[in-house]
């Protein structure tokens, strides 16, 4: 019988190597692209319709977002009460979802009804109208929202800081109350029809997918489902940085000031990323990091601040974030600005850049749990044009990322002095 030591710590392994499940590929005779991910497990799917967003209009800011969060209010023949009634009868679950490049649904099923689920979703992205009554609620609900949300610091802080990386684009976007006024049903449909169609699609299935869920998936999508005559204008506005660097907005009776300071930067598809993201896990991406023990642990001016790297199809965007309380915010900036130039000046030492190298690997290895988790790795490759050896280099990039590497790249990327600054609250 073997006795366990318990002075004695276990023996430590690092992460080899990342093994991903690829997926399976047809291509409809519409042009919708389908990938799916086989599990062979539990009798679920998960159905992804991700559409690329048509070109940002300044003129109306708002018709990629409206249109993909109204997609479920109704179509030519069902309304938003029946849809939600008939995917609740069968248990499954439905949700459209919107992000800066695309706007996606996604269904959850139990591949036994899923005869009677995809009827509601080709309803929707092929005969979506967007009801007046509805619409006038919509305005209604978003404007009161954002209201409410314009009142938080944090909220106003993020926004400053999209605009003056990314100006008038759609990573920019800085809605206003009266932009809600703007959106028609009439341009609301127009949009629709030009954006969700086959050609602009891309399907991810992911789950227990078996011949016969694959040929019904087929039959249902490839037929009724035609491309529109104008081919949807999927190309956005070149990025205008504000030349302004430091942004102000004083709350007279703020109790917390709202930081983030950050540049544009490069996205998924630069060599240097992956080494990046080591750099910034040191800096700020994780609970042990140099923010964390510096304004948190340190000093106490935060319960919580970060740093992070943000990689869109067309950009990418480098940030510190948090609240701090309003009387030591300027303090909090001086103390980021030290944290960022002692990266520029002196090595990581072996120990802290072991572990987070671990920590690294050890959170891209428990975040493949499931199927699911296998197809959103890819959808970030493929989605930035990139292959299964991205995660091979990333890995490797990781895990060889010395700390002479690390400061050189510090100094090539970070300049506080060129970072936007924005600060809401007091400072």
């Amino acid at each position: 019988m073997t006795v366990l030591n318990r002075k004695q710590a276990p023996q430590f392994n690092g992460v080899e190597n990342i093994t991903l499940i690829k997926p399976e590929h047809i291509k409809l005779a519409n042009g919708c692209d389908v990938y799916s991910f086989n599990s062979g497990g539990q009798d679920l799917l998960r159905i992804e319709w991700i559409f690329n967003n048509l070109r940002f209009n300044v003129a109306k800011p708002l018709l990629n977002v409206a249109t993909n969060t109204m997609l479920t209010d109704g179509t030519t023949i069902t309304t938003a009460a029946q849809i939600a009634d008939h995917i609740d009868f069968y248990g499954a679950f439905l949700q459209v979802d919107y992000s800066y490049d695309h706007s996606q649904v996604t269904l959850y099923t139990l591949t036994k009804y899923l005869g009677s689920t995809l009827p509601v979703i080709k309803d929707i992205i092929t005969n979506s109208v967007f009801p007046q009554k509805e619409l006038d609620t919509f305005v209604r609900n978003q404007q009161q929202k954002l209201q409410v949300s314009l009142q938080k610091n944090d909220f106003v802080a993020r926004r400053i800081f999209n605009k003056a990386l990314n100006g008038d684009t759609i990573y920019g976007l800085a809605a206003q109350p009266e932009d809600f006024q703007s959106l028609t049903q009439e341009d609301l449909q127009a949009h629709f029809k030009e954006m969700y169609q086959p050609a602009n699609c891309t399907m991810v299935v992911a789950g227990k997918v078996s011949k016969e869920a694959m040929a019904l998936l087929t039959d249902t999508f490839e037929t009724g489902w035609e491309n529109q005559p104008a081919i949807a204008d999927i190309m956005q506005p070149v990025l205008e940085p504000s030349s302004e660097r430091f942004f102000y907005t004083e709350k007279p009776g703020a109790l917390q000031s709202a930081i983030r300071i950050g540049t544009p930067f490069i996205n998924r598809t630069h060599p240097d990323f992956p080494a990046m993201q080591v750099l910034n896990t040191v800096l700020g991406g994780y609970f042990g990091s140099r923010l964390m023990a510096n304004i948190r642990e340190d000093k106490g001016y935060t319960y919580g601040i970060g740093s992070g790297i943000s990689s869109f199809k067309q950009s990418g965007s480098f940030f510190i974030a948090s609240e701090v309380g309003a009387d030591v915010s300027h303090s909090a900036v001086n103390e980021i600005e030290k944290e960022v130039n002692l990266l520029k000046k002196d090595l990581i030492p072996h120990e802290e850049l072991s572990l987070v190298r671990n920590f690294m690997l050890g959170s891209l290895l428990g975040s493949l749990e499931n199927v699911f988790s296998h197809a959103d790795k890819f959808k970030n490759l493929y989605f930035a044009g990139l292959d299964y050896d991205y995660y091979d280099r990333y890995t490797a990039a990781v895990k060889s990322a010395t700390s002479e590497e690390l400061k050189a790249l510090a100094n090539k990327y970070w300049d506080f002095d060129n970072f936007y600054k924005v600060v809401v609250g007091k400072y």
